[in-house]
């Protein structure tokens, strides 16, 4: 918006009614919170992922943004590696840290242990979940 008329002139009534109009058409940004979704991997693995990825699209249900590390790391590093499955916590443990909240679904496994361990001690909120995503318990 040009606060001057096609001559050149100060024109701050145009100006203002046309930023009004340009706001209100404007997309309205909503915050999303981080929440970092941990489950069973391990296993009967092609089943535990197609779950994790369940897990997420629940959290964008919800208006949040899904962090399933265990579905992103395993792409190109090796769970049956225990050097490269340490680093890959590692990370993910990093990428907890920068969470809203952690949101636990299933019985935890090791990983899922050493993860709720570290939001407790952060003071991460936590949520317990089912494998039908109903509520168990909330918490830190």
């Amino acid at each position: 918006m040009d606060k001057y008329n096609s001559e050149g002139y100060p024109d701050p009534t145009a100006y203002e009614a046309l930023t009004a109009v340009a706001k209100s058409e404007a997309p309205e940004k909503t915050y999303r919170p981080l929440v970092y979704l941990a489950s069973p991997f391990a296993g009967d693995t092609e089943r535990n992922i197609e779950r994790a990825r369940g897990y997420c699209r629940f959290a964008v249900s919800k208006g949040c943004i899904p962090i399933a590390p265990h579905l992103h790391y395993p792409q190109f590093m090796d769970d049956d590696d225990r050097e490269q499955r340490e680093l890959a916590l590692f990370f993910a443990l990093v990428l907890l840290g920068k969470c809203d909240e952690l949101w636990v679904f299933g019985k935890p496994s090791e990983g899922m242990s050493r993860e709720i361990a570290k939001a407790k001690k952060r003071g991460i909120p936590i949520k317990y979940y089912n494998h039908k995503c109903e509520v168990l318990e909330y918490g830190t």
